[in-house]
């Protein structure tokens, strides 16, 4: 590929996408954000993605850039072998064809994949997990969901629903979470659960980064919710462990940023958690709200067959 080669990516979410043109060696070199438009219906949204995506390559080839294919990033069950995005509650998608959509409108190669599993693409390939083969990266925001990725190829299971760590029960008799079953990690350690349960002990409102700074001040109630956070994330970590036996996690998402106030505990209790497997390292990612847009440019590049290097440990 030439110096001017560039691939447009786009990071779908429920509210927002963050767009930019990416460089075959991983350098983005234009950035942008647009509103997704939920509100306004799934076809309103395939229409913005596809109009965002054709203004992209416009702009590249303004910039005198060539646009060789197009990576596209969306929550939800995704299957990539078809580029469809199956099921999306925070979009509305149900079968939609995106990548034959995208084909049809840009004339350019285009891969589909779910936004967490090219999230911890990045992270492995460019960010926090670079050089270790075997990466764990598990997102905690509004839920958790993790992407399994070895020798830089993530694992999208049989249903496009690989994962999914966010649902291994870990208290029978906690909360319910909203795919309806009580005590998944989900319910219990996702930085919305956070917010929500210190509402529900304290009867006052908080979201997760308040939350961790009230515990950090010594604050009972905000301790006792973060000390049940960590041990629940350590328990849904050492399962995941236990299954992939990975050579380093990354920790993304909204709750990973409370740093060390999350990290250092959170390693001390998985640390109590291992008997005969290998410990992972434990860190947090790299490449912040870049990781989407980067993920779905190395699978857009993979899809086109070029040639990558994948460092090892």
């Amino acid at each position: 590929m030439s110096d001017g080669d560039v691939v447009v990516a786009l990071d779908v979410g429920g509210t927002g996408m963050k767009c930019a043109l990416v460089r075959p060696d991983g350098r983005t070199v234009h950035t942008e954000r647009h509103p997704t438009g939920s509100d306004r219906g799934p076809a309103a949204v395939v229409d913005t993605i596809l109009e965002v995506a054709e203004g992209l390559a416009g702009k590249a080839c303004a910039d005198g850039r060539t646009p060789v294919a197009l990576g596209v990033a969306v929550p939800g069950v995704v299957d990539e072998g078809r580029g469809v995005a199956v099921w999306s509650a925070n979009i509305g998608f149900r079968d939609v064809p995106l990548r034959d959509l995208a084909v049809a409108r840009l004339g350019l190669p285009t891969a589909l994949g779910h936004d967490v599993r090219v999230g911890g693409l990045a992270e492995a390939r460019l960010g926090a997990g670079r050089g270790a083969g075997h990466v764990l990266f598990v997102a905690i925001g509004t839920g958790i969901a993790a992407a399994h990725v070895v020798d830089g190829s993530a694992s999208v299971g049989a249903h496009g629903a690989a994962g999914e760590i966010g649902h291994i029960l870990v208290r029978p008799d906690g909360p319910r979470c909203g795919c309806g079953r009580p005590g998944c990690l989900e319910a219990i350690a996702s930085a919305a659960a956070v917010g929500r349960r210190y509402a529900e002990l304290t009867g006052v409102p908080a979201d997760a980064a308040e939350v961790a700074e009230r515990a950090a001040a010594g604050e009972p109630a905000a301790v006792r919710i973060w000390q049940e956070t960590v041990a629940a994330l350590a328990d849904g970590l050492a399962t995941g462990q236990a299954l992939f036996d990975v050579a380093t996690i990354v920790l993304g998402g909204g709750l990973a940023q409370a740093g060390a106030r999350l990290l250092d505990p959170l390693r001390a209790a998985l640390h109590e958690r291992m008997t005969f497997h290998r410990e992972p390292r434990l860190v947090a990612a790299a490449l912040g709200d870049e990781a989407g847009c980067l993920g779905a440019a190395l699978l857009a590049l993979d899809a086109l067959g070029v040639p990558r290097t994948v460092e090892k440990q």
